[in-house]
């Protein structure tokens, strides 16, 4: 029988990682299934983009991994048995529908959503851009705000710029601003955030600093002081959230709820099971958890995807590097800012800002989405086959 692959989640972990699986392992003695609820690819950084009123084209699934040997099943995760090494999905019409899949290795990479933080009334009348029903929820509401309209951004975080910046180029004829719980752009260096604030003052963005929100309602937020923020769309980006599917599982996680792993990103409670991506609590090379991000995405896909073909094939485990490097911040279409950051996470004197700045997120956006859409590029000539009895690594000892 074939070994049999399956990766939840196709976001930019997953699906770079089910492609990579498939460039290398030959289809003789493997079988790789992605199972993801929608059937688009769904580029999270332009999400804010999209909600705003642009137009953006997102590519089938089933396009980027047709000839790839990957095998794509459209349902929803609802569990994860460990034990039987089966996952229990949630097909909808016209779709691969529901029952149990099984698996020999599975990667989970079902990622983040937003964070509520127990505030009374995010749930009911907040917004967010973490998903593609959410930002088209949220498209559809600010097109039928008039001018005058007022939209506040809570969480001054990477997100919360972004969509903050992205409203008021687009819509300048809202009113937009942003609560944040302490100093606007603190994390950055000194000039970088000079460069922040005029970003926000040449787009007209009202900024709250140190202010938290601890209730929102259908036309207003209302803050720890009890002061009213007025509000027609608020839009909440104030942090991420894991899915419980893991912590019901009965795999180990940590009290974010993410999949506790070792340095190769395999469960530390189940070595048949692997995490990347935001579900997975890695601990990059500063002794720091790698942050919710796109970049941790990649790094831990890959340090996943290379584990999981050594010890299958009977190759020695590389040991991918964890490093956080810095923030790319899109303020608009015409303007970013590029901070790297040391070892330990400070921000370096020297940043990129403006619009060579942007036209490098860009690059680094178009390039990722490139990557998803040629799984196959530079595919081997002879993929490597399976290992058998005490040639694959560490899997006997583990079982």
């Amino acid at each position: 029988m074939k070994h049999r692959i399956v990766v939840l989640g196709a976001g930019y972990a997953g699906a770079f990682a089910a492609g990579n699986l498939a460039r290398r392992l030959s289809p003789a003695d493997t079988e790789i299934t992605v199972v993801n609820a929608v059937p688009d690819f769904v580029e999270r950084m332009r999400l804010h983009q999209l909600a705003s009123g642009q137009d953006l084209a997102f590519r089938k699934l089933a396009d980027i991994f047709a000839g790839s040997g990957v095998r794509l099943r459209l349902a929803r995760v609802t569990g994860v048995d460990p034990e039987s090494r089966t996952v229990a999905l949630n097909g909808k019409d016209g779709e691969d529908g529901g029952g149990e899949l099984a698996y020999d290795t599975l990667l989970y990479t079902l990622g983040s959503s937003v964070a509520h933080h127990g505030v009374p009334g995010v749930a009911e009348y907040a917004f967010d851009v973490t998903g593609l029903s959410a930002a088209l929820r949220l498209r559809e509401r600010l097109a039928g705000l008039r001018e005058g309209g007022t939209v506040l951004v809570v969480g001054e975080g990477l997100t919360g710029i972004e969509t903050a910046t992205e409203f008021a180029e687009s819509r300048p004829d809202l009113s937009v601003a942003l609560a944040a719980r302490g100093e606007l752009g603190a994390w950055l260096s000194p000039k970088a955030r000079r460069h922040l604030s005029q970003a926000f003052d040449r787009l007209g963005i009202t900024v709250h600093e140190h202010t938290g929100v601890e209730a929102v309602e259908p036309a207003r937020a209302v803050t720890a002081g009890g002061t009213s923020l007025p509000a027609d769309v608020t839009v909440w980006s104030a942090g991420f959230a894991v899915h419980p599917i893991a912590a019901t599982s009965g795999l180990e996680v940590v009290e974010s709820g993410q999949i506790a792993v070792d340095r190769t990103m395999r469960s530390v409670s189940h070595p048949d099971v692997y995490a990347a991506g935001d579900c997975a609590y890695a601990i990059g090379e500063d002794g720091r958890p790698l942050p919710m991000s796109c970049a941790s995405a990649g790094s831990t896909n890959m340090q996943a995807t290379a584990a999981i073909i050594a010890r299958l094939t009977g190759g020695e485990v590389p040991v991918i590097g964890l490093k956080y490097h810095g923030n790319h911040i899109s303020l608009g279409r015409h303007d970013a800012i590029f901070q790297m950051v040391d070892g330990d996470v400070r921000p370096k004197s020297w940043y990129l800002g403006g619009r060579t700045a942007a036209r490098l997120k860009s690059g680094v956006l178009k390039g990722a989405g490139w990557g998803i859409a040629h799984p196959t590029f530079g595919m081997p000539k002879r993929k490597r086959r399976l290992a058998t009895g005490s040639e694959r690594v560490g899997v006997e000892a583990a079982a």
